[in-house]
Order: C-alpha cells, then structure tokens, then sequence
C-alpha cells in the first residue's frame, strides 16, 4: 500500500476526521500513532460503527473507539510471513512495525495478489542428467519429471510468473526436445521461454555465456529442481537495494552425528558430546546477479556457481546472502521426490 502514511491518526482526532483519513488513504483502518509514531492502537470502519451504535459521535476522539491490541507485523519479517498471518487471522491489512513498534508500513492483502511486472528475466538451468534419480530420468529429463498434478519445471514457472516475472531462458541439454514440446515459446502459459542450447553441458554457470545479449537489469539464476515458496522479488529487491553484486539464497542446513563425540587432549577425554548437531549455511540453489557478473563467465568451458563467486571475489566484487526461512525442497534424490509428491498438494494447493 503506497498511501499507507494518508492512514496515520493522533488518538485526539475527532472519528469524522479519521474517517476522512481512512477515506483518502483508500484503506479500511486508521493507525493511531503518538508524536513518534508508535503504534497505540487501529480504528477500522467497523470501530468507528461499534463506536456510533454505542452512544459516540462523530465528535468523540478517536482514543474512544479505537482497537487497543491489534495484530502487528515487524518489519523484519518476509512478506510471505507477514501474508501467512493476514490469512490466518482473516485480515485484509496490517501494520508493519519496527523493533521500538514505531510504524514503517502496512501491508494489504490485495498486494499480494497483484504482483507488478518484473523487467528481470529468469534463467533456469535444466539441462542436468539427474543421475541421483536414474531409474526415473531414463526417458524423462528431471525437469519434466511429474511432481503433483504438472512437471516439475511447470511449478518452478508458475511460481515467477505469479510474482510478476515474464521473461525466461532455460538452459537445456538432456533431451532438449521434452522440455522445448512442453513449453513452446511460453505463451500457453502467460509467460515468454526462450532457449539456451548446450552443446556440451556447461554446470550451473556456464549456460549464461549463451545468452544472446547483455541483460539491462540484475537477472535470477535458479536450478531447475528445487521447490519453494520464496518471494523471489523480495530477493531481487534486497538485492538491489544492498548494492550488492551478487546475492546467493543460502538456508540452514543441521546434521546429526549419531554417536557420542569424544573430546580428548594428550590420550585423556575432557569431555563427550552425546550425538551433537552441527549447523551449516548452505547455497539453497537460487541467485541474483548484476549485469556485469556475467562478464566473469568463460564461454563453451564448464564453470559452476561456486566459481563464480569466487571469480566475483577476486574482483573485489561484492556478494551477498539471501536467507530462505520457508518451504525449500531439492529434488536430489529419490526419497526427495517422494517427499516432494506427499506434500504438494499442500504446500502448492
């Protein structure tokens, strides 16, 4: 909502001014803020009725009717999150907050539902064998690979178009021809695919010296068989924002040892830790990359995203984490795709 601030009211307004607010914000809700615009409380259109059908006047302070504790969302929060509460609490707006509850924004369910056009274009490296997962890729390339009701490939699409993402290279190589009868040129599915053909496979950077010409803005890099709910805008737009030139998604990744370790120093035991968990950082597969990163790529060679990174290092160039607290699933591995399967339905309902 960009006319969040139009909805600011003092707790000493009378309700007809707040509702000339509310009306000329084009919101449903009043936020009653102090001189420092903490958060004291809302008046929805439904306060200010309770408040008339109970004896007030349009002449009473707001402090009469408002709403004392409303839900709040902090601004730390991703847009995701702060969706998933506003659908479980039935609510078609909330206050963003920061951490001394001081009003930074608010967010409106409509929002989400209409995503602005993105000018980013997408390149989906599909041109892996998936070897981990043979008995199924024999004919079928991973990508194409059926996980719910529709190819793997086709929810990885419909999740970007859905944020406002139109333009999409595929990096294709194992049976090219599956993929390219599938999708055509995109326009069956909202959407404009183009293809980069690797004549050799290429890894998970290589494919982006195919590109016909140099993007304009920061592009998305992403394998083609993860599942997840990111809001791959909000990435592009920390991104931006960071002035970072690249960023990676990274996710936190525990193992367990399933034995107790022994601590011990010249043949003597200290201490033992019975099965600790060891927690890692790890690349969730995802990326946004400046224009000019992509001079870095060596053309018709294999070259992955970890050199990439570390080429983007050498050059004094800046890189940057994305974090992913939500659903992330690699489809590596057989139990993976059953996984990926029991859950769909859920998860992308």
């Amino acid at each position: 909502m960009k006319t969040w601030e139009r909805a600011l009211v003092t707790p000493d307004m009378t309700l007809r001014e707040a509702l000339g607010c509310i009306d000329r914000a084009g919101s449903q809700m009043a936020l009653v803020v102090d001189e420092r615009r903490r958060l004291l409380g809302t008046l929805s259109d439904g306060d200010a009725r309770r408040g008339l059908l109970g004896g007030l006047s349009l002449a009473d302070k707001v402090s009469a009717a408002m709403h004392l504790n409303p839900t709040v969302a902090n601004a730390r929060e991703s847009r995701h999150a702060i969706l998933a509460t506003m659908r479980q609490r039935g609510l078609h707006q909330i206050p963003v907050l920061d951490d001394e509850g001081i009003v930074v924004g608010m967010e409106v369910v409509d929002d989400f539902l209409t995503a602005r056009e993105r000018e980013n274009w997408v390149v989906i490296m599909a041109g892996g064998l998936g070897t981990r997962l043979a008995q199924l890729t024999r004919d079928t390339p991973k990508p194409m690979l059926r996980v719910g009701s529709r190819p793997l490939l086709e929810t990885i699409v419909m999740g970007y178009a859905a944020q406002g993402f139109r333009r999409f290279y595929f990096a294709v190589n194992y049976k090219a021809e599956q993929i390219e009868q599938h999708f055509g040129d995109g326009r069956a599915f909202g959407v404009e695919v183009r293809y980069l053909h690797e004549e050799q496979r290429l890894g998970t950077a290589g494919p982006l010296s195919l590109l016909p010409e140099r993007p304009s803005h920061p592009i998305v890099v992403t394998n083609a068989d993860l599942l997840t709910k990111e809001d791959f805008g909000e990435m592009v737009d920390g991104h931006m924002a960071s002035g970072a030139d690249a960023t990676m998604a990274v996710r936190d990744y525990e193992m367990q040892v399933p034995f107790g370790v022994v601590r011990e120093r010249d043949g003597y035991i200290e201490a033992i830790d019975e099965k600790p968990v060891q927690r890692y950082t790890v690349s969730a597969g995802i990326y946004v990359l400046a224009p000019h990163v992509l001079d870095l790529v060596p053309r018709d060679t294999q070259f992955d995203m970890p050199a990439l990174f570390e080429a983007s290092a050498r050059q004094g160039l800046r890189a940057r984490c994305h974090r992913i607290e939500g659903y992330w699933l690699d489809i590596g591995r057989l139990p993976d795709y059953e996984r990926a399967n029991l859950e769909f339905d859920e998860v992308f309902r």
